[in-house]
């Protein structure tokens, strides 16, 4: 028996990640769950208790402050411990990325217990969703926040777990950083913020792996952006100068001409009309029956 709040949510299948259930609940001596199969991801995180977990012929013994991880199609139970009966919220979720997303933060049906000294922040979010249960536009995107934020809490508790990611894999975010923020002003201790580690290591990798430094790429990417905008729009070169993360005008036609040796005005010129000149030599090298259904009215 057990004393529980309990919300499920409608499916939607064909998302990266959503909610299916999240709850709360308070438990009476050897409470038994199971043993039983979910259709999607569920973690629990004990508040307060103890009890004992079991998947996959294993079996933990689990107190306040830990976690378990039960797995889609993987039969599993729990019990409460008898004198000391647990308290525990949780959260079931699916979707086409659920899976990718436990393993990346170090939890699997194999290694499915976790420790976690924030679990006063999954108990908040996950009463928070209780509080915001509604079908409304505004609480489900309020309800996937709190989903996140669990993950994050989650995945912090399971950082030494996490694997390091390789020297490669540091170049390809920070390229992806780039291309997803040249429209603005962008720093290269940003980047090696973000990758999480220091400037100088985050340089050397860089030019290791891509032949230039973290800068030039940077300068590379918004110069192509801005000649593919000079050849496909009629937008202002101060707009295409500010939409490539240039902060005036000035300082994009200097470093245009230095790495194309020409204006920006010069370019789209030269561009449109070597496009109208290859138009014309497509329509004089056109075969004679093509003039002729060219010179049809219908």
């Amino acid at each position: 028996m057990e004393e529980k709040i309990v919300v499920e949510l409608a499916n939607e299948k064909d998302s990266d990640l959503y909610l299916n259930v999240f709850g709360h609940s308070i438990t009476a001596p050897l409470h038994k769950a199971g043993p039983s199969v979910k259709s999607f991801y569920l973690v629990h995180f004990i508040l307060d208790g103890e009890g004992d977990f079991y998947v996959k012929n294993s079996h933990y013994r689990l107190k306040a402050g830990q976690g378990f991880l039960i797995e889609p199609d993987n039969p599993a139970s729990y019990i409460s411990d008898e004198k000391n009966p647990w308290t525990y919220v949780w959260i079931g979720f699916s979707g086409k990325k659920a899976g990718e997303i436990m393993h990346s933060i170090g939890l699997t049906q194999d290694e499915p217990v976790f420790t976690c000294t924030e679990g006063e922040k999954l108990k908040k979010y996950v009463f928070d969703m209780l509080e915001h249960n509604t079908s409304s536009k505004e609480d489900s995107y309020r309800l996937m926040g709190m989903l996140y934020l669990a993950l994050s809490v989650i995945a912090t508790a399971q950082k030494d777990k996490i694997e390091t990611p390789s020297g490669n894999m540091y170049v390809n975010h920070a390229i992806s950083y780039i291309q997803n923020h040249y429209s603005m002003p962008v720093k290269i201790e940003e980047i090696s913020h973000y990758l999480g580690i220091n400037r100088s290591y985050f340089s050397e990798l860089f030019k290791e792996y891509t032949g230039m430094s973290p800068l030039k790429y940077l300068q590379n990417f918004r110069i192509t952006k801005a000649q593919h905008m000079l050849t496909i729009t009629d937008l202002s070169i101060e707009s295409i100068a500010l939409s490539c993360g240039y902060q005036s005008a000035e300082a994009f036609h200097k470093i245009f001409r230095k790495e194309t040796g020409m204006s920006p005005k010069t370019y789209r010129l030269q561009k449109r009309e070597r496009t109208l000149t290859s138009r014309r030599k497509m329509q004089t090298e056109k075969p004679d029956f093509m003039k002729e259904y060219d010179s049809n009215e219908f």
